[in-house]
Parts: C-alpha cells; structure tokens; sequence
C-alpha cells in the first residue's frame, strides 16, 4: 500500500502541470469564441506614443492612460506560466512544513527506545517555537516588500519586477538549501518572502485584465487551485526528497525548477497592467525630452546665450524638481491608503481573511506533524497531500464556477465566502474529534473541500479565487488593484499566519495535545465566517 501511494505521488507534479495545461487549452477555445483580451500581432499598438514636441507636464497624463500592448504571449499561455509560478511557490511552502524537510529532534519512549533527529529541526535541534518562527520568517519578508512593489509598478513594468521577483527567490531558496546555522537559514527565508511577493501583488492583476469578461471568476479559480496543489505537491516532494536524499536537496531542486521562469521575466516582451503607463511611451517620452534638452544645449553651446551660473540654477532646478517627485510619490501613496481604510467591504474582507489565514497558515505548516502524532499516520506527508490536492483542485475550482454561475458581484462573493467557511469550519472540528483515522480523513477532507472553495472567493485579485480575491480586486479602482492585493496580503500574514504558526507551537508546548490544539486552532475559522456574513450586507460598488 505504501509502495503504491508513493509510485502514485511521484507522478503528481506531471498530473497538475497537465491538467493546467489542458484546461488552458480549453479556456483558449473559449476564449477565440470571444472577445480576445490581446489584439492579434497584425493590428496596430493601441497604446498611446507621444510626439516628440509633448511637453513634459503631460506625462501625468499619460500616466493615467489605460494601456493594452499586443504580445506573442497569448492570454491563456501568461496564465499557464503564472499557474506554474504559483505552483512552485507554494510547494516550496509545503516543501518546508513536510516532515521530510521540516522534521524532527530526538526523541525516547518510556522503554528506551530512541528516534534519531531528522530534517531542519533535528539539525538545528529546534524547539516548536523556533520552528514556527522559520515559517514566520518567510512572512516577514513578504510583508515588508509586497506593498512596495505594488508602488514600484506605477514607475517600472510590472512584468519586469516579477522577472526581479523571481531572481530573488531562486537565490534565497539556494541559500536555504547551502545554509550553515539557524540564523542564516531564517533569513534566507525572509528573502524567498521578498521575491514570492512581487508575484503575489502583480500576478492577479494581469489575469484580471487578460481574462475574458464572462470567464474572469474560472481563471482566477484555475490560478488559486495552484495554491492547495502546490502545497500538497511540497508535502509529498519534501516527505520524498527529505526521506531518500537530504532536505538541503530540496531546496536545490526549487530553485532549478524555478530558474527559467525567473529569465522568462527579462526575456519575453513586458505586458502592461491598465490604469499604468505603458514602459515603451515612458521610454519615447524620456527619448524626447532628452532630445529636446540636447538641441537645446546644442544651441546653447553654439551661441554661447547661457552664463555658468544659469546652467547651475538649471540643475538646481532639476535636483529640486526629483526631489518633490518623491514627496509626491509618498504623499500619493498615503492618499491610496486613505481611501483603501476608507472603503468598508475592503476592511470587513480583509478582517475575514486574516482570520481564515490564521488557520490554514497554521494548518500547512503545522498539518503532517499533528496528523502523525494524533493518528500515529507513518505516511502523513502523503495523506495529507493526497487529501489537499485533491480537495484543493476540485474546491478552488468549483468556488470560482459557483461565483460565475449565480453573477460574480461582491455580495454573492460574500455568501459563498460565509457559508462555505462556517460548513468547512463544522467538518474540520468535527474532524478532529474523531478517533477514527478514516473518519477524520473523510470529514477533513469535507472540510478542506468547503475552505478551498472559500479561498477561492477570497482572491479579488483575479475573481477566481473567487469570492475573496474578487472582493479585493473589484471593490476599488483599477489603478489601486496592485496596492488592494499587497495591503491585504501585508495583512493577512502579518495578523494571519505569521503569529499563527509559533503561537500554536507555544501552545502545544504548554498543553502537549495535538488533539486539543488543533481544535483550539479551528474554532477561529467560525470568526472568519462571522465576519464575511457582515460583508453581505454593506453596501458596494464594483469599480472594475
């Protein structure tokens, strides 16, 4: 049986990767029955190209043009990339919670008998607390660096920054996987936090804009299934690796597999999010002002009409100039996070989120080992990523079709995100009340079924995920969209699973049940359903 269950998991990658790939090809069939979001080659640039006589004042005004350039990266072939993208990113984070990887210190029993100490937490002989702090730690540097690339794409291109993104984190996770002491390896994982978070603002916003009209809710499901696969994949890929090789491989392994994606960033022609200037109008307005500050100094030199003094007014001028271009780019951003506070279905969704992050933060970090202790599982890596990969598929999926079936709108978002948290909360406790492992297996995997199609609402960023990141991305405008997605994940780590994950180890440490502490843990999923009940009926406007 166990012989079976790994043959079969080893194949898992290959099955996801296939599956995006196919149900891609399906939305692209769909898709050319409809209106294509991307114009075809042969059609001329829609983006605005100024002349080399516009004035430099105009360049606000550019700014607040809303641009689609045509690629030869088609639709449906940006969201299979960023399918994969997602995938590694999460399994990375599975990766880390597996017991191959994350493992254990020595222990004895009572006759003496003695388990030697594996993976990170027996080679650094880690307590629980420190462990939770690993993960913690990750969180950290996504939450520090999520809102200012969300800044940094109303100046650079918001696909390069990805490209930027990605380098970091194939780098961070080789220094994870070359790390000599805790210290390092805990700020190695603040840096993989850095580069997920460039994806994590940007990424949605892009599939937003690309996804056809009708369909927005199902791309965005198909984006966010990556995140429940991806982190079944890191159980079953850490629990492999760990057990027949070492963990440092692990890590090694990510990073090659996310390497071309990285190079994918610099090398393919950079789309453009709408409501951002386009980076080539950027470019030809930077070539005209430069070429008119050259005639001009050409003439200049040619009639002698300047004195040096004014040339150095001139550059003080300039020098004063830059610097009131940073005031305001601060000044502006303290007035986005003005209406962002501002806007009531934005807070009430986020407060629901952090509250339901604060859980399966805990839960896939905290997952394999409680189910092994509680249920002596001697294969819980591949229970669990069995149970989660499947439920995460055919949840994530059905929440998104579910959003597009009854009309995507913010309230209907809200009900699915209520009622399929409050029944996924229900089964889960009940879950872990059960002595019986096929009976936990059975209603876990219930419950997990209802919270990955409550996460899929959670994703207002790209309306398949469904209701959730829906909310976040419908609910301001379209130029506020990559900053809604960074302050929301900024939030739901920061008051979500970065205190989840230590605070449930110091309370497994105090009480040392893992029966009682998850129980303790899922009670807060009925929080998060409460919350979301109080969305439905705010009033909302969807901006997009």
């Amino acid at each position: 049986m166990n012989s079976l269950l790994l043959q079969v998991h080893q194949h898992d990658f290959c099955v996801v990767i296939l599956f995006i790939i196919i149900f891609s090809q399906r939305l692209n069939q769909m898709v050319t029955k409809g209106e294509d979001c991307l114009p075809p080659a042969t059609e001329p640039s829609r983006c605005y190209s100024p002349s080399s006589t516009t004035p430099l004042a105009e360049l606000e005004t550019i700014r607040s043009l809303e641009i689609v350039e045509p690629s030869f990266l088609s639709p449906v072939w940006l969201l299979v990339i960023f399918c994969i993208i997602n995938l590694l990113n999460y399994m990375d984070r599975g990766a880390i919670a597996s017991n191959g990887v994350n493992g254990s210190t020595q222990s004895c029993n009572d006759k003496g008998k003695c388990t030697p100490a594996t993976g990170i937490q027996g080679h650094y002989n880690l307590s629980n607390f420190e462990d939770g702090v690993l993960s913690s730690s990750f969180m950290v540097g996504l939450l520090i660096a999520s809102p200012i690339f969300a800044s940094l794409a109303k100046s650079f291109n918001p696909f390069r920054l990805i490209g930027v993104g990605l380098t970091v984190w194939t780098v961070a996770v080789l220094g994870c996987g070359s790390s000599f002491a805790f210290w390092f390896i805990v700020l190695c994982r603040m840096f993989v936090g850095v580069g997920e978070a460039s994806f994590i603002s940007l990424a949605a916003p892009f599939i937003d804009d690309n996804a056809p009209h009708k369909q927005k809710a199902a791309w965005l499901g198909l984006f966010y299934m990556c995140i429940p696969s991806g982190v079944a994949l890191g159980y079953v890929y850490g629990g492999y690796v760990g057990k027949h090789f070492s963990w440092r491989y692990a890590f090694w392994g990510e990073a090659v597999l996310m390497a071309p994606f990285a190079l994918l960033g610099f090398l393919l022609k950079p789309l453009q999010l709408k409501g951002f200037p386009s980076a080539d109008s950027v470019e030809v307005m930077a070539s005209s002002v430069g070429a008119e500050m050259s005639k001009n100094n050409n003439h200049l030199q040619a009639g002698n009409e300047i004195e040096k003094d004014e040339v150095e007014v001139s550059i003080e001028t300039y020098k004063s100039s830059s610097t009131n271009a940073i005031w305001k780019s601060i000044t502006q951003f303290a007035r986005d996070m003005k209406v962002l506070c501002k806007e009531k279905v934005f807070v009430v969704n986020v407060l629901g989120y952090v509250a339901y992050n604060f859980v399966i933060g805990a839960y896939s970090y905290w997952g394999p080992k409680a189910g092994y202790n509680i249920y002596k599982m001697k294969n819980a890596d591949m229970i669990f990523g069995a149970v989660t990969i499947i439920c995460g598929i055919v949840g994530t999926l059905s929440g998104g079709l579910i959003l597009d079936h009854v009309t995507s709108t913010i309230p209907n978002a809200f009900k699915l995100l209520s009622g399929a948290t409050f029944l996924g909360a229900i089964c889960c406790f009940t879950a872990f009340t059960l002595k019986s492992l096929y009976g936990f297996i059975a209603l876990f995997a219930i419950g997990e079924l209802l919270v990955f199609a409550t996460q899929l609402c959670l994703s207002l960023y790209l309306l398949l995920q469904a209701p959730v990141n829906y909310v976040c991305l419908h609910c301001v405008e379209p130029s506020l969209r990559p900053l809604s997605m960074a302050i929301s994940t900024v939030a739901i780590h920061i008051f979500g699973d970065v205190p989840s994950s230590p605070l449930v180890g110091i309370v497994q440490d105090h009480i040392d049940s893992w029966r009682k502490t998850a129980l303790i843990l899922t009670s807060v999923l009925f929080v998060a359903a409460a919350i979301w009940f109080i969305g439905i009926f705010i009033n909302s406007v969807d901006h997009f």
